[in-house]
């Protein structure tokens, strides 16, 4: 998904959540020089997603039951990344907006596992703190518009966004390994917010299948 097709989709969310765009274009800076210096790796996504089966894993409770069946390429979704590895599986390339035991993703980083690190609103504080300690390759994102360093393949939730990752640099087919998009996780704490997002996650989702 290219700027242009998911503007329209950002405009509409910010709208629903009430949220401040210039704060995400903050974020976005911010991440941007915390970049700075370093490459970013959108080469080796592409060799590594085209045209490859790949599946996305999120944090649904269901993922622990799904592990087994998860195939060889595995995209993670920010705390998938801690179920993943205690579980005996490396993702290939994790997407976080550093929520959740962000040392899991660091190590797994270290490891060679590529990095998209999403910059928004609420996490300028965790992009400090977290971001100089990924030494592995790191791609910064934004909702915002693209700029420098600073990448938007689409999408919103770590799970959604991580779908249009790998459809942005052409896998296929792309499946889904814990998703539940009608119950929130029991550790989200405000599970009324989290509803709509899945909501969004959903949608947005539903609209990359549909070849956007």
């Amino acid at each position: 998904m290219h700027f242009t097709e998911w503007e329209p989709y950002y405009r509409q969310i910010l709208k629903d959540f009430g949220y401040d765009r210039r704060r995400d274009e903050e974020a976005a800076r911010s991440l941007d020089s915390l970049l700075v210096g370093r490459p970013v790796p959108e080469e080796e996504l592409g060799r590594a997603l085209l045209g490859r089966e790949v599946t996305v894993a999120g944090n649904a409770e269901s993922l622990l039951e799904e592990i087994p069946g998860i195939g060889e390429f595995v995209v993670a979704a920010d705390e998938a990344v801690s179920v993943l590895r205690e579980h005996g599986r490396e993702p290939q390339i994790l997407v976080t907006d550093l929520d959740g035991k962000v040392e899991d993703q660091v190590e797994a980083n270290a490891r060679g596992c590529v990095a998209v690190i999403h910059a928004h609103g609420d996490n300028l504080t965790a992009l400090r703190a977290w971001v100089p300690r990924f030494t592995g390759p790191v791609v910064g994102t934004t909702q915002a518009a693209p700029f420098g360093r600073i990448r938007n393949y689409g999408g919103f939730t770590d799970g959604d966004r991580a779908v249009c990752l790998a459809a942005h640099f052409g896998a296929s087919p792309v499946r889904l390994a814990g998703f539940d998009f009608e119950r929130p996780n029991a550790k989200d704490a405000d599970a009324a917010t989290k509803r709509r997002k899945l909501d969004w996650a959903y949608i947005l989702i539903d609209a990359v299948n549909s070849g956007l």
